[in-house]
């Protein structure tokens, strides 16, 4: 099985100016965003009680066993408005043990549209009884058949599955730890370096399927189709995203208006079952919603049941949801759909699993406020103001998906383009996280924006340290429609004989595409207590950098502590500027993130034999006297040049 993370795409995967910090992030993300995917694929194996108000029903059950072909039912669902209408049930036989523990009831539905659309993305949750008792809801079907036929999805498991009493599971990092190297630069020496644990999962990131939940190909049961309608967002970024969306069991819709929260203590309908409900994943100038219907509400409890079949099955989530109207369904040859579009708020989702999603009427989610301010070239700048699930796995595929479209709505795809990205990341009760990435492209430059943006926020999210608290997320972003990137030229020193502690200037030249040259110059002070012998001098941007240090085992640590990981994103090396390092041949080693060259051989033994060396102490097999930052350029800086000098006494 091949899975893929939802941010790398064939066409970002060009050699160009890539951000430093996504470089190094990339091997990260890949298998991390790629769980997402995994967790669908395999929802029929996850289950466990979640921290809750046991799921219960009013509703008189009809058992499963008392299921015989032949008989018929009715089923509730919204065709149009909020009017819930329904819709005749034939049971055609009972499905056992499709899935571990699972069981489907085959059923012929007709009635309304039925005969022209089938089933229809959007009824997911709708609730069939017999005899009017509740015997399940609508989640399953076939692609390309001539009739409509259901998979109805038995209540009791339903109830079974998202009852519970006991505490959630924390949502912790699946895997084992596996170290990255992640070095980032300081200035005039305060270099540390730092590297993280990221889940073990062996997938390649070449191959993106359309997923069958429970086998086959087009003439297997799938789940009915999730209708996403995205409001605010480009043609261009729906279908740069489709496939991402496909592989999640989502049909992308194209809506218009915003999402904006709406007050859940204003007059209105409560949901019914049969009514129809959007799960609210982005609110505010842009707008990602996901509709379904709603199975079962219990007015004591005020708990609701929806869907039939797991959203993503995540298990405890908060996410909230509103009240949705259809305002047209649409007729397809693979799925037909509901398009609807939300309305009042009115409590928050906080179980996902294999058998459905659970809520709770009333309450209200913590969303992450995201302010994006974008500042086009000679144009008039605009600011976005939205907010997105706090989900550990669905956070990055929404930013990635709204800076993606608000960048690509006034800038170009193909053509040279610089943009430059400034993201601060407020955290609770850490210091802020600040970043400024330039990106400077002939083409997808609004995709490789956006993947700068994505890579701090999924290695918040997801590392093996556990989620970190996001508060908000501000972004600035600048853009120009012309290229910035300059290339490392030539470098020399004021001397090639020099001794300790004296004073060597390095020339560094530049020369950007049209040949125009530009000069650094960087004094650097030679230890005083450096021995005599050869200096390598390495003059190199960021992301080069940090290659060399991984290929020559370079000063890696995982760290300990959230601080340690905010400190280290704060210091990674940026793109806009080189950075010079003095080293020789020699053992040294680093000690929680502290760089120790050129030690004695008492200390190298001592070192080399603590039973600690396998996480706090890392070999470096090049010894790094001192490193340095140049000053910053305005664009892209890139390549590396090397020279030696001799140390006399």
């Amino acid at each position: 099985m091949t899975l893929m993370a939802f941010s790398i795409r064939p066409a970002w995967m060009h050699r160009g100016s890539q951000t430093c910090l996504a470089a190094v992030l990339a091997p990260v993300l890949a298998p991390v965003l790629a769980m997402t995917l995994a967790m669908v694929l395999v929802f029929f194996s996850a289950s466990w009680s979640g921290a809750q108000t046991p799921a219960t029903t009013d509703t008189a059950i009809f058992p499963l066993d008392d299921i015989r072909t032949g008989m018929k039912g009715v089923g509730k669902t919204v065709f149009l408005g909020q009017e819930i209408e329904e819709f005749d049930v034939e049971i055609l036989g009972v499905l056992r043990n499709i899935a571990p523990g699972k069981n489907l009831i085959l059923s012929r539905v007709s009635g309304g549209p039925l005969a022209t659309t089938g089933v229809l993305a959007g009824m997911s949750g709708s609730p069939v009884y017999i005899d009017g008792k509740l015997a399940g809801a609508v989640a399953m079907t076939f692609q390309f058949i001539k009739e409509p036929i259901a998979g109805i999805t038995p209540i009791q498991e339903m109830l079974d599955m998202l009852a519970g009493d006991s505490p959630a599971p924390p949502v912790q990092a699946a895997g084992a730890a596996r170290e990255w190297p992640f070095s980032n630069g300081g200035s005039d020496g305060d270099i540390r370096f730092l590297s993280y644990a990221a889940p073990e999962i062996d997938l390649p990131a070449d191959i993106l399927p359309v997923p069958v939940l429970w086998g086959g190909a087009e003439s297997s049961l799938m789940p009915v189709a999730t209708p996403i309608v995205l409001s605010g967002f480009t043609p261009e970024a729906i279908r740069h995203f489709t496939p991402q969306f496909q592989a999640l069991g989502w049909v992308p819709v194209q809506g218009g208006g915003g999402a904006a929260a709406q007050d859940s203590s204003e007059p209105g309908r409560l949901p019914e079952p049969g009514s129809m409900i959007s799960v609210q994943l982005v609110r505010g100038d842009m707008g990602v919603n996901a509709d379904g219907t709603v199975t079962t509400v219990d007015e004591k409890t005020g708990r609701i049941m929806a869907f039939g079949h797991p959203f993503l099955s995540t298990g405890p989530m908060e996410v909230p949801f509103s009240e949705s109207s259809v305002i047209a369904v649409i007729p397809g040859y693979a799925t037909s759909m509901k398009i609807s579009v939300p309305g009042r708020s009115l409590g928050v989702i906080d179980q996902d699993r294999s058998s459905g999603i659970s809520g709770v009427l009333g309450r209200e989610a913590r969303l992450i406020p995201v302010e994006l301010e974008l500042i086009p070239e000679g144009g008039e700048g605009r600011t976005y103001h939205f907010e997105v699930a706090n989900d550990r796995f669905l956070l990055p595929l929404l930013m990635n998906l709204t800076v993606f479209s608000a960048i690509g709505a006034t800038e170009r795809a193909v053509g040279e383009t610089t943009i430059q990205v400034e993201q601060t990341i407020e955290l609770e009760d850490l210091p802020e996280v600040r970043l400024d990435n330039f990106i400077s492209e002939t083409a997808n430059g609004p995709a490789f924006a956006a993947r700068s943006v994505v890579l701090p926020i999924a290695f918040l999210m997801q590392s093996s340290l556990g989620p970190l608290d996001i508060r908000k997320i501000r972004l600035r972003v600048l853009t120009s429609n012309k290229r910035m990137k300059q290339d490392v030229e030539q470098i020399w020193t004021s001397k090639r004989i020099v001794r300790p502690g004296e004073a060597v200037e390095l020339n560094v030249l530049l020369r950007d595409q049209d040949g125009v040259e530009q000069l650094q110059k960087r004094t650097i002070e030679i230890p005083s207590s450096i021995p005599a012998g050869p200096l390598s001098i390495t003059v190199a941007d960021g992301m080069t950098l940090d290659r060399l240090d991984a290929a020559a085992g370079g000063p890696r640590a995982l760290p300990k502590d959230p601080e340690q990981m905010v400190r280290a994103l704060n210091r990674s090396r940026r793109n806009n500027r080189l950075y010079v390092r003095l080293s020789r041949p020699g053992a040294g080693f680093v000690v929680q993130g502290e760089p120790f060259p050129s030690l004695p051989p008492s200390v190298i033994s001592t070192f080399s034999s603590s039973p600690s060396g396998s996480r706090d102490i890392a070999r470096m097999m090049l010894s790094t006297v001192a490193d340095y930052e140049m000053e910053s350029v305005t664009g892209v800086v890139a390549g590396v040049k090397g020279l030696s000098i001799t140390v006399e006494e």
